[in-house]
C-alpha cells in the first residue's frame, strides 16, 4: 500500500477502506508518512470530505494510535465536550455533579484556543494540581473519586497531536471530518460508555452559524455512535458569555461560588442541568432527561457536587482547603478597572468573539502555543443582553496586570457591546437537540 496512491483516491473524490485509513494513521504515527503527504492528505479530504464510514474508521485508528483506558467500575464511565466559547467553565461543575449521580468522568480537557477559554487552564490557577497526570494517577482518582478533570497524556491518541501540528499550518483545521476525528479519537480513548457533546453556536463560538454548528453536531453524534459510545448532542447558544466572567483563576472562583451555591449564573446553571440530565439518560442513570435533570439538580443542592470537587483538588495535589479558602489561593490581578456604559437603553447585541480576545490580550490566552498565561487576569460581571443601562452602570470589571493593559482592553469591550432603546428578543438558550 502506497500512501500517494491513497491520497490521490481521495483527490478524486473516491472512498476509502478501513484498512487504507488505518495504514495512513500508522504512518502519521510512526512519521514513515512525510509531513507532505499528510498534508495533501489532509486537503483532499478538506475538498472531498468523508463518508460516515471514513470518518468512524479515521477515529478508530486515531484513537488506537496510542493508549485506551479501560474500565471494571460500578457505573458508566462518561464524558463531556464543548466546541468552546467564552466564560465556558460547565465541566468544573458537570464533572462533580454526575459523579455524584454515580457516574465515573476521566474528563481529558483541553487548553484554551483562540478567543476559547481552556478546562486545564483554570484548573493550572489551582495551586499544585497536576492537571496532565500520568495514567495511573488518573485511574485512582476516578477510582476513589468519581471524576478527574485532566489533560491528554503522551500516550493519548498521538497521531492527533501530529495531524493537527500540520493542519494547523496548512489551512486545513476547519474540516467538519477532522474536527470529528480529532476531537472523537481522544474521547474515545478514555474508555467512555456515554457522552454528551455541546456545541455552540454565535458570536463568540466557532461555529458561529446555525447551519455549521447542525452540521459539527451531526457528524460527531453520528461518529461517536458509530464508534460504540452513546451520544448526544445540544446546541447551545453562545452570543454572550456563559458565565457573567472569563478568565483562568476568575472562572474558576465562579465555579467554586456556584458549587457552594454562594452566587449562580442562571444560564450557566441551566445549561449544566441540562448537559447532565441527558448524559444520566443516555447512560442508564436516569429514566429520561428529566429525571437526569433533576438529579443533577440535586447533586448541586445537596452539596455532594462540590464536596466531590473539592476531594478532587486535593487528590491531584491542590490545596486540601481549597472549597473553603479558594480566595486565598487564587491569583489576583493587582489593577481592577470598571468600564461603565456611555448610554442609556438595553444591551442589544454583544460581539462575544472581541471579549474573548480581550482576555486573550490582558494575557489571559495565548497568541503563541509557547505564550505563558497570567491566570490572574480577566472580566468580571459583564453585563448580559437585554440588561438596561444607564450612563456610568457598570458593563465589564477589567482584572489586568497594570493600568495600561486594562487601559487596552477597555477599548475592545466598548467596541463590543451594543446599547439601544430596543431590548432584544430572548435567545433561546437550548437551541435544537441532536440524538
Amino acid at each position: 500500500m502506497l500512501a500517494q496512491e491513497i491520497i490521490a483516491q481521495k483527490r478524486d473524490g473516491g472512498t476509502l477502506s478501513n484498512e487504507q485509513i488505518r495504514f495512513m494513521v500508522e504512518g502519521l504515527t510512526s512519521e514513515t508518512i512525510s509531513e507532505g503527504q499528510v498534508a495533501a492528505f489532509a486537503m483532499a479530504v478538506f475538498f472531498r470530505g468523508m463518508e460516515l464510514s471514513e470518518r468512524v474508521a479515521l477515529t478508530l485508528a486515531m484513537r488506537d494510535s496510542g493508549s485506551v483506558l479501560s474500565w471494571d467500575l460500578p457505573g458508566p464511565v462518561v464524558d463531556k465536550h464543548s466546541s468552546g466559547g467564552v466564560g465556558d467553565n460547565v465541566s468544573l461543575m458537570l464533572a462533580p455533579a454526575l459523579a455524584a449521580c454515580g457516574a465515573y468522568v476521566p474528563m481529558i480537557s483541553g487548553r484554551g484556543l483562540g478567543h476559547t477559554g481552556g478546562t486545564l487552564d483554570k484548573l493550572d490557577a489551582i495551586p499544585g494540581y497536576v492537571s496532565q497526570p500520568d495514567e495511573e494517577t488518573i485511574t485512582k482518582v476516578v477510582r476513589n473519586v468519581g471524576c478527574a478533570v485532566i489533560g491528554q497524556t503522551p500516550n493519548v491518541a498521538p497521531a492527533d497531536r501530529r495531524f493537527y501540528g500540520i493542519r494547523d499550518v496548512t489551512g486545513t483545521v476547519e474540516s467538519v471530518d477532522l474536527i470529528t476525528a480529532s476531537i472523537l479519537s481522544k474521547k474515545l480513548a478514555a474508555g467512555l460508555q456515554g457522552l454528551v457533546l455541546d456545541v455552540k453556536c454565535g458570536s463568540g463560538a466557532f461555529m458561529s452559524n446555525l447551519d455549521d454548528a447542525r452540521a459539527l453536531a451531526r457528524s460527531l453524534v453520528d461518529v461517536a455512535n458509530g464508534a460504540g459510545c452513546p451520544t448526544r448532542a445540544l446546541i447551545t447558544d453562545m452570543n454572550e458569555p456563559l458565565a457573567s466572567c472569563a478568565g483562568n483563576a476568575i472562572e474558576t472562583a465562579n465555579a467554586v461560588r456556584f458549587l457552594r451555591g454562594d452566587e449562580i449564573d442562571g444560564r450557566l446553571y441551566d445549561v449544566t442541568v441540562a448537559l447532565g440530565g441527558n448524559l444520566l439518560a443516555e447512560c442508564g442513570l436516569a429514566e429520561g432527561r428529566d429525571d437526569g435533570a433533576a438529579k443533577i439538580r440535586e447533586a448541586f443542592s445537596s452539596g455532594a457536587a462540590a464536596e466531590i470537587f473539592g476531594r478532587m483538588v486535593t487528590e491531584l495535589g491542590g490545596p486540601s482547603d481549597f472549597m473553603e479558602g479558594f480566595e486565598g489561593h487564587l491569583a489576583r490581578a493587582p489593577v481592577v478597572h470598571e468600564v461603565t456604559a456611555d448610554q442609556s437603553g438595553f444591551v442589544d447585541a454583544i460581539d462575544t468573539f472581541a471579549l474573548g480576545m480581550a482576555v486573550v490580550e490582558l494575557g489571559g490566552g495565548r497568541r503563541r502555543a509557547s505564550d505563558k498565561i497570567d491566570p490572574s487576569v480577566g472580566l468580571l460581571h459583564c453585563a448580559g443582553l437585554g440588561g438596561w443601562m444607564e450612563p456610568d452602570t457598570p458593563l465589564v470589571l477589567i482584572h489586568a496586570a497594570s493600568h495600561a493593559d486594562a487601559e487596552k482592553a477597555e477599548q475592545r469591550v466598548r467596541n463590543a457591546y451594543s446599547i439601544s432603546d430596543t431590548c432584544p428578543p430572548e435567545n433561546p438558550l437550548i437551541i435544537e437537540r441532536v440524538t
